[in-house]
């Protein structure tokens, strides 16, 4: 059975839209993915939503989308100019004037497939992952979109993060991790004493790395992988998202009440109360550098947990 919260999410029902153009201080509407291009904000989500904030997620603005589709991520090139968001119904959409407009420029022959995450790589080289193995590459702007198969089993590839190095992870079901040293060109399987699902990999620098994913299991690793050991974190409930804030502490929210911090790289985890009792898919450090977290209920801010 496939237990990803952003597909899981997409059953909640989207109670609040936001009308044309206008600004809302706070969407309500599914939210699974985010990026940053330049110093604006975009999230996207159930049927088709995309939205962009320039103000750090204070107000909102909706985008004029090709799609009514689910998407479930997005990413933006280096360069803030060009970016891609992936979905249900094996969709890609791209803009190449900072999210201001968007086109479909993909969607695969088996509209059934979901893709589930997205890396733009740089403005020419983009990865996108999903179920059942699903994974194509495009090396010209996303102009054409190679097919391939990164693994023996077509487990569903959840996650799709870039070190600070420029290596490249995956994290998937079946203890599914998998690394790339040259820009997707090719992948190497890395070792997990775990045989559930990750939901993704945090790197963290200096070789260090963190896996997450299903009933509360952290893995961190100092090697890159090569060696992991468990993290008890108190917590059995799903993994889905994780971040650093500036602040050096460490951020991982799932399932409804699930927040998680970590101020020792990883080292311990303690459970962080907070009100909010949204499924989170997505977390996110804004340009001013606040914590948002986004899901089920939309866009919320998070409390500073530096402070706590």
């Amino acid at each position: 059975m496939m237990i990803v919260l952003r597909c899981l999410l997409v059953l909640a029902t989207t109670a609040v839209t936001l009308g044309g153009h206008a600004a809302a201080a706070n969407p309500t509407m599914l939210l699974l993915g985010a990026d940053i291009s330049g110093s604006e904000i975009f999230a996207v989500g159930g049927r088709g939503t995309i939205l962009s904030s320039p103000d750090s997620g204070t107000t909102w603005k909706r985008v004029a989308s090709p799609t009514e589709t689910t998407l479930t991520a997005i990413s933006f090139s280096p360069d803030g100019q060009h970016g891609w968001a992936v979905g249900h119904d094996a969709l890609i959409i791209a803009t190449s004037d900072r999210g201001a407009s968007w086109q479909q420029v993909f969607q695969g022959a088996n509209e059934e497939d979901s893709f589930l995450d997205v890396c733009a790589i740089d403005a020419d080289h983009i990865i996108a992952i999903g179920a059942y193995g699903l994974y194509r590459q495009s090396a010209d702007g996303g102009e054409t979109w190679q097919q391939r198969s990164i693994q023996d089993e077509d487990s569903h590839l959840n996650r799709i993060t870039r070190g600070r190095d420029g290596t490249l992870y995956i994290a998937g079901e079946r203890g599914s991790l998998l690394r790339s040293v040259d820009r997707g060109n090719s992948w190497q399987s890395i070792a997990s004493d775990y045989a559930g699902s990750f939901y993704g990999i945090l790197p963290l620098g200096n070789r260090q790395l963190l896996a997450y994913g299903l009933r509360g299991r952290v893995f961190r690793s100092n090697n890159d992988g090569d060696q992991w050991t468990p993290i008890p974190t108190q917590n059995n409930s799903l993994i889905a998202t994780a971040c650093r804030t500036p602040d050096e502490v460490i951020v991982m929210a799932g399932q409804p009440r699930t927040f998680l911090l970590s101020r020792d790289s990883g080292a311990s985890f303690v459970r962080w109360a907070l009100p909010s009792t949204m499924g989170v898919s997505f977390l996110l450090v804004a340009p001013d550098g606040r914590l948002l977290a986004f899901g089920e209920s939309g866009v919320v801010f998070l409390h500073n947990p530096k402070k706590l």
